[in-house]
């Protein structure tokens, strides 16, 4: 039976009961659940949105019906299937039905058209009970060959269009799932699902699957344009803060400064040479023991003292803090008797293992929340510590069993991909309270909604090699389109790079020019030589890598990083309003070519360049022995190269050279007046 009630089309089919309600513009919430009541949890559609006022219609004998808002309609049929259409009438997605006709209860005059006469019996939804309660969940959608595919958050591939991918809806070291899908059929989708699973972009067919739920729950938005959609999905989700002026610069960062005195001679090494830094930055294990969330005394003395002398240099400070509690730890009774920590539905409550026995902290417990901020207030923030890197954010467990750990708001099966939001909201949450209002931290891990918590993500623990490199260009553009405007990586990767090998020079060169045009430009690396530890207790344990300061890898490297350094400090103004375009429509600062260039059916295939905001075209060099790489330039305007003034008509592929000290970069003519000043910092 199919009817309307307050403004919403319900689809009542025996014990299960489908809602589909106006959520935003061009937009729908569309929930299903065999059990009596939704769970009434909003997931990532937190942002206040007016529902508006959609027009329902159902016929007469209650076998179909359809509700429109603005440009979206859908429909349910008479075989309970749900599709969804633009203005135009075009179908944009399908529900993936092969049922027989003559077996369903349509009417004798209700339409058959597009309907699979199958012997299949395949529903589009399929709730399957769990033995003991709650359902494994399959939602399929209906394929289509020439559709382009993009979002759905970090995974360590190296292409930009996920058709015929198949995605695990889970977080892990690296991976980060975040299950928004823009189409080029002209619409967008969020899987409003935290539960652990996987989705294919099959050529047959589109399956979402969820392990373990309660509910059917995703979101469904369509628009003319990309830059559309994705202002309707944040418009949904959230946006990000406006970033900060000191952000837009350079971060430095290694494995590990192990001291006090280590930290401050790089920060005045930096200012010797002239070189613009805007924040440094303090690796794990500055603690005595994790689980402490303190400086260890030993190694860090007097860190007012210390960030004072920062701040006199125009350097803000950042720490990285874990949640993970060591079981011999000062807090870790207390957390484990108030249940603060994750449980264990097996064997001990043992979550890590990392120099000692770990829990994570439960972030999705409010309480947790709170008595992880007090601590991180009194020991890191009242000493003027400006940002925190949160670490382990999936969480990164030793094992990843996700059927084994329980949180306080559920099992991770069903809701574990919310950690990562619930982890920067209580840091966003504590430091806007303290009067903060343009927050950035970073984050190993996200999920939808993230970014409203001023979550700048990075990709995680890398190698060091030009296959990951070309991976993260990929990541970057699909973690923007999914909705996480902030993003970066470490330059040069984590792990492997060695500092005097001249391979590894070459490509942490070609890393820090493409990181230059990026949402945030952050050093950081696991680099060879390492040295040894300083001590066999408390922050002493670890050692540290190599160097990762731009004098670490000969003159030559500095010199061409010295000159990108300072063409990140001239571009300054340019990426504040591309930050602002990100604050307060969601757009993304970093994206796919075919974001501003829709029309321009050449734009959706290219994969190896992108905009950085919306003036300047970037193609990064990705190969190792690089000396010149064909470039598109998109139809609409013209293109100015940087380094050569030349000016180009778009709709063209060109060749240009490419020399260790340049990478392909274009400015639009109209913007090349305002922009070339910049440029002089490589050009001259």
């Amino acid at each position: 039976m199919i009817y309307e009630d307050n403004n919403r089309l319900y689809l009542r089919n025996a014990s299960e009961l489908l809602e589909v309600q106006a959520w935003g513009e061009n937009s729908f919430r569309v929930r299903s659940s065999k059990y009596a009541e939704y769970t009434g949890r909003n997931n990532a559609l937190t942002e206040k949105v007016a529902m508006g006022n959609a027009v329902v219609t159902v016929d007469e004998d209650r076998h179909t019906g359809q509700i429109t808002n603005g440009k979206l309609t859908a429909k349910i049929d008479a075989f309970k299937n749900l599709n969804f259409y633009n203005q135009k009438g075009e179908l944009l997605l399908k529900g993936y039905q092969r049922n027989r006709i003559d077996d369903m209860s349509a009417g004798e005059n209700d339409e058959k058209v597009n309907h699979f006469n199958s012997a299949l019996n395949i529903d589009s939804r399929e709730f399957k009970a769990i033995p003991g309660g709650d359902f494994e969940l399959k939602v399929r959608f209906d394929a289509a060959a020439d559709e382009k595919l993009f979002g759905m958050g970090q995974y360590q591939q190296d292409f930009l269009n996920l058709k015929n991918a198949k995605l695990e809806l889970a977080h892990r070291n690296s991976q980060a799932s975040v299950p928004f899908v823009l189409s080029s059929k002209g619409y967008g989708m969020l899987w409003n699902n935290p539960a652990i699973g996987d989705v294919s972009f099959a050529k047959n067919l589109t399956e979402w699957h969820a392990l373990s739920t309660k509910e059917m729950d995703y979101w469904v938005t369509c628009g003319d344009t990309p830059s559309a959609i994705e202002e309707q999905y944040a418009a949904v989700t959230g946006k990000v803060p406006m970033m900060p002026d000191y952000a837009m610069g350079y971060w430095q960062c290694k494995l590990r400064y192990r001291t006090q005195d280590e930290l401050l001679a790089a920060a005045h090494e930096f200012k010797d040479r002239h070189l613009p830094i805007s924040v440094i930055v303090i690796d794990y294990f500055h603690w005595p023991k994790s689980g402490e969330y303190t400086f260890d005394k030993t190694y860090w003395p007097d860190p007012e003292k210390m960030i004072k002398e920062l701040h006199e240099m125009g350097i803000k400070l950042m720490v990285s803090v874990w949640p993970t509690v060591d079981q011999t730890s000062s807090h870790y009774q207390e957390m484990k008797e108030q249940g603060y920590l994750v449980q264990t539905e097996r064997g001990v409550p043992i979550t890590m293992d990392f120099l000692g026995n770990n829990g994570f902290v439960d972030f999705t417990n409010p309480d947790a929340q709170t008595y992880l901020w007090q601590l991180l207030k009194k020991n890191y923030a009242d000493k003027g510590v400006d940002l925190f890197w949160l670490d382990e954010a999936e969480p990164e467990y030793t094992v990843y069993d996700f059927d084994n750990y329980r949180y306080h708001n559920g099992t991770n099966l069903q809701i574990g991909n919310t950690y990562p939001v619930a982890y920067s909201k209580a840091i966003y949450d504590g430091q806007t309270e303290e009067g903060n209002k343009q927050v950035i931290n970073l984050v190993r891990c996200a999920w939808a909604g993230s970014q409203k918590y001023g979550a700048l993500v990075w990709s995680g623990d890398i190698d060091s090699s030009f296959q990951s490199l070309r991976n993260q260009l990929a990541i970057g553009l699909n973690m923007a389109i999914a909705g996480i405007p902030w993003w970066t990586t470490d330059i040069g990767g984590f792990h492997g790079g060695v500092d005097d090998n001249e391979s590894f020079r070459e490509l942490v060169t070609r890393w820090f020019e493409f990181a230059t045009f990026c949402p945030v430009m952050r050093m950081h690396g696991d680099r060879e030589p390492h040295t040894e530890p300083l001590s066999d207790v408390g922050g002493g344990k670890m050692p540290s890598g190599g160097a990762t300061e731009p004098w670490a890898y000969g003159d030559k490297v500095y010199g061409i990083m010295r000159k990108y350094l300072n063409l990140r400090e001239n571009l300054k103004d340019y990426i504040r309003v591309q930050m602002k375009a990100a604050h307060e429509k969601g757009t993304p600062v970093i994206r796919p070519l075919f974001y501003d260039f829709s029309a321009d059916k050449a734009a959706w295939d290219v994969e190896n360049q992108y905009m950085f905001g919306s003036d300047i075209l970037v193609a990064p060099v990705l190969f190792e022995g690089s000396k010149q790489q064909d470039v598109y330039l998109p139809a609409g305007t013209a293109w100015v190269n940087v380094y050569t003034k030349e000016s180009y008509a778009g709709g063209q592929r060109i060749t240009v050279k490419t020399p260790l000290d340049q990478l392909p970069v274009f400015v639009r003519q109209e913007a090349q007046t305002g922009l070339a000043p910049a440029f002089t910092a490589i050009t001259q």
